[in-house]
């Protein structure tokens, strides 16, 4: 770990990526590993081998918590192996939050895939319980304080959008969650690995062959499955809120001419309230704060088919609407 020097005015915050495996293993079996996402605070203690290497690669960069922080957490995980014949044959790996089994679609998994398995399960518990945000389907994305969200239904090519800007130097808010605060309207990030699936995996490769991915796991419930590490600048800045600027809702077609269209206001109002976790635990809330995004928000379809293209259309679109307003 790295010690701040005597006298220095403002340390760095220890992060994952200081400690060695053989401590990452020591705190995951003991204690539990403990460290924020934005605005969330996550305790882990999984005795599983299988997730120290990812959590390294992909978490490096987060901030472990210290005193009195360290006490407190958000979600308190546990992932633990499969006991008596499961434990050697076909062994398998099992998720629980705040000391139950947390649901059950997701137990048990092969004890290979536990690095997909915690971060599905992360997802479902930031669903289910951080109803302090309105908290939308979508990938957020942000240039400054300007945010565009990435809202499609799975396949649409919502995460190899948001990895695809992240690598061209976008700041990254998250590509699931849109956690927007309903008293002033500003987007919340929490910076986490960009899940890749399938053939997102070589078209990102391709389009950014520097980029660090973690472990590939095939056979997955969702097919073959990696992560892109998000970058130490995205992390440094996950507390910091954006304001949307723009909501497209991107439809990948393979070979298809790069298109723009604009949602009416009511089709925008039914495409995010219909992607929201929690409209209805939200009520009359959650109402007023989908009416204030789309009445601030530019709405907007994107077909595309190819990557670089669809990048660079994004980049334009969103200076031009930063540099002219909605009417851009």
């Amino acid at each position: 770990m790295v010690l701040a020097q005597v006298g220095d005015p403002d340390p760095r915050p220890a992060r994952v990526g200081d400690l060695d495996p053989g401590e990452v293993r020591r705190r995951l079996r003991g204690p539990g590993l403990r460290w924020a996402s934005g605005p969330f605070h996550i305790h882990l203690h999984a005795p599983v081998p299988e997730l120290e290497r990812p959590l390294l690669t992909l978490y490096g960069s987060h901030p472990l918590l210290s005193p009195p922080w360290e006490e407190i957490a958000d979600f308190h995980i546990r992932l633990d192996r499969g006991r008596g014949l499961r434990r050697w044959y076909r062994p398998q790996v099992f998720f629980r939050a705040s000391g139950s089994t947390f649901f059950s679609i997701l137990a048990p998994f092969p004890l290979d895939h536990a690095f997909p398995l915690f971060e599905w399960g992360l997802n479902l518990c930031i669903a289910a319980r951080a109803n302090q945000f309105l908290i939308l389907h979508s990938g957020v994305m942000a240039r400054g304080d300007q945010a565009v969200l990435l809202s499609g239904t799975p396949g649409s090519g919502k995460s190899t959008l948001c990895a695809a800007l992240a690598l061209r130097g976008w700041r990254l808010l998250s590509d699931e969650f849109a956690l927007l605060r309903p008293a002033d309207g500003r987007l919340q990030p929490v910076v986490r690995p960009v899940a890749l699936k399938n053939a997102s995996i070589p078209v990102i490769r391709a389009f950014a062959p520097g980029a660090v991915l973690g472990p590939v796991y095939p056979n997955t419930r969702k097919g073959t499955v990696t992560h892109l590490q998000p970058s130490p600048a995205s992390v440094a800045a996950a507390l910091e809120t954006a304001r949307p600027l723009a909501m497209i809702s991107p439809r990948f077609q393979a070979g298809a001419a790069l298109a723009w269209h604009s949602l009416s206001p009511r089709d925008g109002f039914i495409h995010l309230a219909r992607n929201a976790f929690n409209y209805e635990v939200q009520g009359a809330q959650g109402f007023r704060a989908i009416r204030r995004l789309v009445a601030e928000c530019a709405l907007l379809e994107l077909t595309y088919g190819d990557l670089e293209e669809a990048v660079t259309a994004i980049d334009a679109r969103m200076s031009a609407l930063a540099a002219g307003g909605r009417a851009a």
